[in-house]
């Protein structure tokens, strides 16, 4: 597919190239070519997304063939790592049919359940460990990710946008097997930390696509398949509470700060309702339009 600017992180090889030491470097991506950011830049995303007003600027200014190519360059998750990692539940009205929920009213103030960052988020090329025990029933979740580029509180969904950095893709992996709790007190019967933070279960990448980049991202479609076969396939304008309203509804609950991902929800077309789930060797990938594609190999548990 083609995509234009990413803002991206890599490490690279052993021949003396930025990142042969093997740490992490910022870069961008264009036209599937990884390049160096001149060397006044912060070595990490994390770092350009604290500054995101000064940057944004430069980085669209950038001549990407005017910078030097990373030759043997890997591609590392775009942000490591994000201070908070927060998800939307139920935000398409095709998976909460599918799920056999209430139909949701976008006029709600949106659901949101939280990853942990360093221990969950992985790559754009993963090797993803299936959870321990019996029955994980893990299962796949393709989704848009809003990338946060300036603190804000109570921020207000027409304000919304001057917060927004760029947006990325995710995987929100759930072992739905540990979902629910027998013989557990009542108001914790579903157990969300077990079913959401299982260790490299939140995919990301390829890169950021930057806001202004990518100003049509609602009229895309995000696509996921697993070896190969459709599983989830919509426009991203289908969400129930879109962009603006979800940076809002997150900004009146925690402090959000550069960086911090905001996953949109998923939409149709997930394992449960069919009762098929992920397995060792299964092969995961999610694309989202104007930003590129993921991929993820399901491996025995670590």
């Amino acid at each position: 597919m083609t995509t234009g600017l990413l803002l991206v992180q890599y490490t690279a090889g052993a021949d003396g190239t930025a990142g042969a030491d093997g740490a992490v470097r910022a870069g961008v991506r264009h036209d599937g070519v990884v390049r160096a950011l001149p060397r006044n830049w912060p070595d990490t995303v994390l770092a350009i997304l604290d500054s995101w007003p000064d940057w944004s600027g430069q980085l669209r200014a950038l001549r990407p063939d005017a910078l030097p190519i990373v030759p043997d360059a890997r591609l590392v998750a775009p942000v490591t790592f994000p201070r908070k990692v927060l998800c939307a539940g139920a935000n398409y009205y095709s998976h909460a049919e599918e799920m056999k929920t209430a139909r949701p009213d976008p006029r709600a103030v949106p659901f949101f359940f939280m990853k942990p960052p360093t221990t969950t988020i992985v790559g754009p090329v993963a090797s993803v460990p299936l959870p321990r025990g019996e029955a994980p029933d893990y299962d796949w979740e393709g989704e848009l990710a809003i990338v946060i580029g300036r603190r804000g509180k109570h921020i207000t969904p027409d304000d919304a946008a001057s917060y927004v950095a760029g947006y990325t893709v995710a995987d929100d992996l759930s072992a739905r097997g540990r979902f629910q709790r027998p013989n557990a007190v009542e108001p914790f019967t579903y157990d969300w930390l077990g079913q959401k933070a299982q260790d490299g279960s939140c995919p990301t990448g390829p890169g950021i696509a930057p806001a202004w980049a990518v100003p049509d991202i609602e009229d895309q479609r995000m696509r996921l398949w697993v070896n190969g076969d459709l599983k989830q396939d919509t426009l991203i304008s289908e969400l129930v509470v879109g962009i603006g309203g979800l940076v809002s509804a997150a900004s009146d609950l925690v402090m959000l700060e550069p960086g911090d991902l905001i996953l949109t929800g998923t939409p149709a077309g997930v394992g449960l309702p069919r009762d098929t789930f992920l397995a060792v060797g299964d092969v995961v990938e999610v694309e989202v339009g104007g930003i590129g594609r993921i991929v993820h190999t399901i491996i025995a548990p670590s």
